[in-house]
């Protein structure tokens, strides 16, 4: 079973950049993925990358912001957030994807195991 731990969330202001961390074991050969939610809606996607890093998805709310890499000699996963804005604020969770689809064209996850979130409050 996977293990997932999220790091790197905090108070930013609007503008600034922050960089979120996933500590990842027991996910060899799977997607990974963040996912945000925020107070009183439904977690939503935010971006992907393939195990060997080669492939990455974006929601298009967050592209040309966000990357997402991956360091596999360190089982971690990033997610650099740059030119932050107050409705990225959400507590964002990484995951496992345990199986992937394309749907219309577009990239689904379908997350088998979750981390605990961390928080991001960006001050407008």
């Amino acid at each position: 079973q996977a293990q997932l731990v999220e790091s790197g969330g905090r108070l930013v202001q609007a503008g600034k950049s922050l960089r979120l961390s996933c500590a990842a074991s027991g996910v060899y050969g799977l997607d990974m993925a963040w996912f945000r939610q925020a107070d009183g809606k439904e977690r939503q996607f935010v971006a992907a990358i393939s195990w060997n890093g080669d492939s990455t998805h974006y929601a298009d709310s967050v592209k040309g912001r966000f990357t997402i890499s991956n360091e596999n000699a360190k089982n971690t996963m990033y997610l650099e957030m740059n030119g932050l804005l107050f409705e990225d604020t959400a507590v964002y969770y990484c995951a496992a994807c345990g199986s992937v689809s394309f749907i219309g064209g577009s990239y689904e996850c379908r997350p088998s195991d979750w981390g605990q979130g961390t928080q991001v409050t960006v001050s407008s």
